[in-house]
């Protein structure tokens, strides 16, 4: 991989805007940056990078975007531990599990995977949530028996392609667990960290991660995720989710077209 003046500012503007995305609506990055990394390098006559290396590159860049967003969010008191607690100790196992085995699959079930993640968040997010965000933290209570499995399922297939989960857990706190959004997006992050280290561990065990490339995504998550963070608490919740519905259904069309 040759890294030119002009290759090495482009992969910061894609980890940039990603991460600005992703810490104003609570997901981890990899919904935008995964098909960037995959498709601008070449778009620009750039070296492509691999459906593998673009899974280790977004793994370890998530690691660090969500320590950005969870640092900001840390004294806003919407973090729930209990949800944090149960959900990430399972999405931790799967992410490890998706990110070390991932090593023996092919590209294109890479992005099938990927595609298959993306369909299934952006059906998600367009199903209308009930519940109100007057809601108290008191008030919240979840099935942990369920918040427990989909965690451990959605940590394996995000563990395949280096996304730690967020876009995929987001619509399931929002609509399967009856989260209050804001706490959604405050705790999602939290839970994205904790599957992001299962996830990296994997990638780096097997050997799939660019670490320049990845150092240079790095250093554009940590200006832009609390940058994110701070603007997405500015913003109606209708209008994050809105948002975050639109990124993912796009990327899912986009993908999809591609692996078929």
């Amino acid at each position: 991989m040759e890294y030119s003046l002009i290759f090495i500012i482009v992969l910061f503007l894609i980890g940039f805007i990603g991460s600005f995305i992703s810490g104003m609506v609570g997901i981890g990055g990899s919904i935008t940056k995964y098909p960037m990394l995959l498709y601008i390098p070449p778009l620009l006559g750039l070296s492509a990078f691999s459906a593998h290396e673009v899974s280790g590159i977004s793994a370890v860049q998530v690691l660090f975007a969500t320590i950005g967003g969870v640092w900001a969010y840390r004294k806003g008191g919407y973090l729930n531990k209990s949800l944090i607690l149960y959900m990430g100790v399972s999405i931790l196992i799967g992410s490890f599990i998706g990110g070390y085995g991932s090593q023996f699959m092919i590209e294109g079930g890479v992005n099938l995977v990927y595609g298959l993640l993306a369909t299934i968040a952006a059906v998600m997010m367009f199903v209308p949530k009930k519940g109100s965000d007057a809601i108290t933290f008191d008030q919240v209570d979840f099935n942990k028996w369920v918040a427990t499995i989909l965690a451990l399922l959605t940590g394996i297939g995000a563990g395949i392609v280096g996304a730690a989960g967020a876009f995929i857990l987001v619509p399931i706190m929002l609509i399967v667990l009856k989260i209050p959004t804001r706490m959604t997006i405050a705790s999602s992050l939290a839970i994205t960290f904790i599957s992001s280290i299962g996830t990296t561990a994997g990638k780096i065990l097997t050997g799939q991660i660019l670490f320049i490339s990845a150092i240079i995504m790095i250093i554009a998550s940590l200006i832009a995720s609390p940058l994110g963070v701070n603007a997405g608490k500015r913003v109606n919740t209708k209008i994050l989710q809105g948002m975050l519905a639109i990124l993912i259904l796009g990327t899912a069309i986009k993908i999809w077209m591609d692996v078929l």
